[in-house]
C-alpha cells in the first residue's frame, strides 16, 4: 500500500438490495418534518409572545436574540453538514442514526425554553437564560437532527419522482404540524380580560411545550423505524473499499470547509437560497405578526386559532395532493413562478384594501398563504435537484454541506423576520403587556403583516425567475445523465 494512504470500509446498499420504495418510506418521511415542527412551529409562531408577553422582555430584545442565533447558525448548520458528509456509513444507513441520537435532547431543549416558573426573575437573568436555551435548542440539537433528516431523502431513493413524494410527504408532516400548534396554541394561551385578548402568565406555555416536546420524540421514532436508506450517496458508493488519503485534521477540516462555500458559485444553489431566504422571510413575518394582529387589530384571538387551523387543511386537501401533480407537468420551477406570485399578490391586496372586516382579510390571507404552502410541498425535492447538478458538474456528492447552506439560507430568512418582527413592533410603538394599543400602533402592525410578506414573496418569485436555471428540461437531463453514470460504474 502506498505511504501516505489507508483503507476505509464502506458498508454498500442499493435500491436492488433494500425492499422497495413505497408508503411506508412516505409515511416516515412525514414523521420526522412532524417531529421537527412539534418544536420548530411552536418556537416560529408563539417564541415572541412567549418572551414579550410572560417575561417581558422588549420586543427589539427579542428580535436581537434571534438575530445573532441565525448567525451562529453560519458555523454550525455548515459544520454539520461536514459532520453529516464524513460519518461512516451503518447498517442503520448514513442519515438515519442521527434521528435516534438527537430526538431526546432537540426535544428537552425546546421544553427547558419555555419556563413560565422564571418570570419573576431579573431581567438579567432573563436574558442570558434565553440566549443559552434558544441557541442550545436551535442552533446545536435542532441543526443537528434536521441536517440529516433532509439530507436523507436522497439516501431514500435517487427517483426523481419519488423524491417529489418524499418532498409531498415532509410537506404533509409540516402542514399538520402547524396545525395542530397554530390553532390549539391560541385557543388555550390566551384569556379575554375587560374585553381585550391577553396571552396567560401561569404555567400554561410550559405544559404546552412539554405535550409538544413529548409529540416530536414519538414521531422522530416512527421516522426512524419507517424509513430505509436505500441509495449509498458516499462518494465512493460503488466501491467496497476506498483509498482515502491521510491529512492532517485541520488541513482537512479547511479544505472541506472551502469546498462548502464553494458550492456558493453554483448558480442553482444561489437560486434557491434567495428562494427560500425570501419565503421563509414572508412566512415567519406572517406567523410572527398575526399574535400581534388579530388580539390587537381584530381584537380576537379566536380568528387567529381559525386562521392557523384553515390555512393547513386548505394545504393538506388542495395544496399537498395537487401541486406535485402540476409541478411534475409544468416543472418545478414553473410552478414556483405561479404560487409565489400569487402569494405576494394576495398580501399586497391587503395591504391597500385595509379591510375593517376580519373574514374578508383571513380570505386574501388564506389565498397568499396557498401559494405559500403550494411551492413548499416541492421545494424539498428542488433541493435534491441542486444537489444532483453540483453532482454533475463537479464529480462530487456533498448532500448533507448543500442542504446545510439551504438550512442556513432559512435560517437567514428566521433571522431577519425575527429581527425586523421584533424590532419593528418596538418602531411602532407596541407595548408589551398593555391591554390597548393606540390607533397609530394598530395601523403599523397591519402594515408589518401585509405590505412586508408581498415584497418578500414578489423577491421570491423573481429568484426563481432570474437566477435558478433548473427548469423543467434540465431536471429531467441531470436525472438521465446521472442514472447513466451509475448504471455504468
Amino acid at each position: 500500500m502506498a505511504q501516505g494512504t489507508t483503507t476505509k470500509k464502506v458498508i454498500t446498499n442499493s435500491e436492488n438490495d433494500a425492499r422497495p420504495f413505497g408508503m411506508r418510506d412516505k409515511i416516515g418521511y412525514m414523521f420526522g418534518d412532524l417531529g421537527n415542527d412539534m418544536t420548530f412551529m411552536l418556537q416560529s409562531m408563539f417564541l415572541m409572545v412567549f418572551y414579550t408577553e410572560v417575561w417581558g422582555v422588549s420586543a427589539a430584545q427579542v428580535g436581537l436574540l434571534l438575530m445573532i442565533a441565525r448567525f451562529v447558525d453560519a458555523f454550525t448548520d455548515v459544520g454539520m453538514g461536514i459532520i453529516v458528509d464524513k460519518s461512516a456509513r451503518t447498517n442503520e444507513g448514513k442519515f438515519r442514526p442521527w434521528i435516534r441520537r438527537i430526538a431526546g435532547p432537540v426535544a428537552i431543549s425546546s421544553f427547558l425554553i419555555y419556563q413560565t416558573g422564571l418570570q419573576d426573575m431579573g431581567m438579567g437573568f432573563k436574558i442570558v437564560y434565553m440566549y443559552i436555551t434558544y441557541l442550545l435548542y436551535g442552533s446545536i440539537f435542532y441543526t443537528a437532527i434536521n441536517i440529516p433528516y433532509g439530507s436523507m431523502q436522497a439516501a431514500i431513493t435517487s427517483n426523481p419522482t419519488e423524491r417529489t413524494q418524499l418532498s409531498q410527504f415532509r410537506s404533509m408532516g409540516a402542514t399538520l404540524a402547524q396545525l395542530i400548534i397554530g390553532s390549539v396554541t391560541p385557543l388555550i394561551i390566551y384569556s379575554t380580560i375587560n374585553g381585550q385578548e391577553v396571552v396567560k402568565t401561569d404555567s400554561t406555555f410550559t405544559i404546552l411545550a412539554g405535550v409538544f416536546s413529548i409529540l416530536a420524540v414519538l414521531f422522530y421514532f416512527f421516522c426512524y423505524k419507517l424509513t430505509t436508506e436505500r441509495v449509498n450517496v458516499d462518494a465512493a458508493s460503488v466501491e467496497e473499499t476506498v483509498t482515502v488519503e491521510k491529512q492532517a485534521f485541520g488541513k482537512e477540516l479547511w479544505t472541506t470547509i472551502k469546498g462548502t462555500f464553494g458550492a456558493l458559485k453554483n448558480r442553482a444553489l444561489i437560486g434557491i437560497i434567495f428562494t427560500a431566504l425570501f419565503m421563509i422571510l414572508a412566512q415567519l413575518m406572517i406567523s410572527s405578526i398575526n399574535n400581534y394582529l388579530f388580539p390587537n387589530v381584530y381584537n380576537t384571538s379566536d380568528a387567529l386559532s381559525q386562521f392557523n387551523m384553515i390555512n393547513p387543511i386548505i394545504a393538506l386537501v388542495i395544496a399537498t395532493p395537487i401541486a406535485p401533480i402540476i409541478a411534475n407537468r409544468i416543472g418545478k420551477k414553473e410552478f414556483g413562478i405561479l404560487a409565489l406570485g400569487l402569494s405576494a399578490l394576495a398580501f399586497g391586496s391587503l395591504y391597500f384594501i385595509r379591510p375593517e372586516n376580519v373574514i374578508v382579510y383571513m380570505a386574501f390571507a388564506a389565498v397568499g398563504m396557498f401559494g405559500f404552502f403550494s411551492f413548499n410541498v416541492v421545494i424539498w425535492a428542488m433541493i435534491t435537484d441542486v444537489i444532483d447538478h453540483i453532482e454533475i458538474e463537479t464529480h462530487h456528492r456533498q448532500d448533507g454541506q448543500v442542504y446545510s447552506l439551504y438550512s442556513f439560507s432559512r435560517k437567514m430568512g428566521q433571522a431577519i423576520a425575527g429581527g425586523v418582527s421584533g424590532i419593528a413592533l418596538s418602531a411602532v410603538g407596541y407595548q408589551s403587556g398593555a391591554v390597548a394599543q393606540s390607533e397609530e400602533v394598530l395601523n403599523g402592525i397591519f402594515n408589518l403583516g401585509t405590505i412586508i410578506p408581498a415584497i418578500a414573496f414578489l423577491l421570491a418569485a423573481l429568484s426563481l425567475v432570474f437566477i435558478f436555471p433548473l427548469g423543467k428540461n434540465k431536471v429531467n437531463e441531470n436525472a438521465a445523465i446521472l442514472e447513466n453514470r451509475r448504471n455504468n460504474g
